[in-house]
């Protein structure tokens, strides 16, 4: 869909109430990485080979984390518990420096409830928590996630440079462990899912306003309006 028709069908979401314009709080350099379904914007000043990536949901598309591997030489955490992208991940020749976890980001530590989408063209799931929000005839999957502050505590690691999460609307619940992190968190790069009827656009704004309230600024927004990309600051 080219970047047109893009705005229109945005403009279109915002008039029904289903989307609302975000905006740039400050400037920084900015560069993208993926291929055209899958990529990420992100504030390339402070990245090296020593910089560390966790990169939440990855599906069946590591275009992204491969780029930025290839281009800063650094190592990428990745993380998805879906039955389809752990048989994926392990069909491919992956260089050491990428590192899979077949365990998902949630606000618990433990086992969750997770539903396939009823389009069969979708391979992402997401997380439903109870039988009764998974649907009635969605295929369901009990599979490991963790919280943020027990991954950091198992990785070992001191500072995160860049988050990445597509995680089907669970990125809601676990921002008060961004904002909370036991290390430095530098960069959020988050696909924001209120297109899904059961979220909506307030708690989109309610994410943004506590990101914002911990020192986060956004530095970029996609053209869907999906994706947003925000720095930590001193205020």
């Amino acid at each position: 869909m080219n970047d047109f028709f893009t705005t229109i069908l945005r403009g279109r979401k915002v008039l029904l109430g289903r989307d609302f314009y975000k905006f740039r709080q400050l400037r920084r350099n900015r560069l993208t990485l993926g291929n055209r379904y899958a990529n990420w914007t992100f504030c390339p000043d402070t990245l090296n080979e020593s910089s560390v990536v966790y990169s939440f949901g990855v599906g069946e598309d590591i275009s992204f984390d491969l780029q930025l591997m290839k281009n800063f030489h650094l190592h990428i955490h990745a993380f998805d518990p879906s039955p389809k992208s752990v048989a994926w991940i392990g069909g491919q020749e992956l260089p050491p420096e990428f590192h899979f976890y077949p365990y998902g980001l949630a606000s618990t530590d433990g086992e969750i409830l997770f539903a396939e989408p009823a389009d069969p063209g979708i391979h992402s799931l997401f997380a439903t928590h109870s039988e009764e929000k998974a649907g009635v005839g969605l295929k369901q999957h009990i599979l490991p996630v963790h919280r943020l502050p027990t991954i950091v505590q198992k990785l070992g690691h001191k500072k995160i440079d860049i988050l990445k999460m597509d995680i089907e609307g669970a990125e809601y619940e676990v921002i008060e462990d961004i904002v909370a992190s036991p290390v430095p968190v530098l960069q959020v790069l988050i696909e924001f899912h209120h297109r899904f009827h059961h979220m909506g656009v307030k708690r989109t704004k309610q994410a943004i306003s506590r990101l914002n309230l911990a020192g986060y600024r956004i530095f970029n927004v996609s053209a869907t309006g999906e994706e947003i990309s925000l720095i930590k600051t001193d205020g």
